[in-house]
């Protein structure tokens, strides 16, 4: 029972919107479940680019798993001012505590160490699993005219300081997103 009551409560991660608006569906936002869908597979499909051995059955459960708090802390944009991201991670504890609360006691610790684990960034798993989930976003706002970054007018600098951990975890991946970047930036998305 505990488990389905967690389970129901997942539901409501779809209807938690981000900042990055769908270009297959340019009049809405992506919602949250939809990213977690997307960075999961990502992680998958691009694991064959890591200099490191990571475990990907690992790194999945993070990336499915990190943005749960989301249901009840909300979704804040990446590049929101220090203050609003410094608040946001209290509310994501007091978020994770409510939704593990309703799993059995080993689920619970076990879930509640992959979250840490991803939001520590500090192992393999959790470097490439962060990655990935930055490297997403980008790929989102490269494919809509500078997306987010436009609209917020994002600095290259703060874009390539969010992705370190893909330049440390997989380099040709950086690299590629650099260039990405690079070129995008270029083109003035800003103008």
């Amino acid at each position: 029972v505990q488990q389905i009551s967690f389970i129901n409560e997942l539901e409501k991660l779809k209807a938690v919107y981000r900042q990055t608006w769908l270009k297959v569906d340019s009049d809405r936002y992506e919602n949250t479940a939809e990213h977690s869908w997307q960075v999961a597979l990502t992680a998958n499909i691009l694991a064959e680019h890591c200099i490191v051995k990571i475990d990907i059955a690992n790194v999945t459960k993070m990336l499915l798993l990190h943005d749960v708090v989301e249901i009840y802390a909300g979704d804040t944009f990446a590049f929101a001012e220090k203050e609003i991201l410094g608040n946001q991670h209290d509310k994501e504890i007091d978020a994770l505590n409510k939704l593990m609360d309703l799993l059995p006691k080993e689920q619970k610790e076990y879930f509640e160490n992959i979250w840490t684990e991803f939001e520590q960034a500090q192992t393999n798993d959790a470097k490439f699993a962060n990655a990935i989930d930055r490297i997403v976003p980008a790929f989102q706002s490269l494919s809509n005219s500078g997306g987010t970054w436009k609209k917020h007018q994002v600095p290259k600098s703060k874009i390539l300081e969010r992705n370190k951990y893909l330049k440390e975890i997989a380099p040709k991946l950086y690299e590629y997103l650099l260039e990405q970047i690079n070129n995008s930036f270029e083109g003035d998305y800003y103008k």
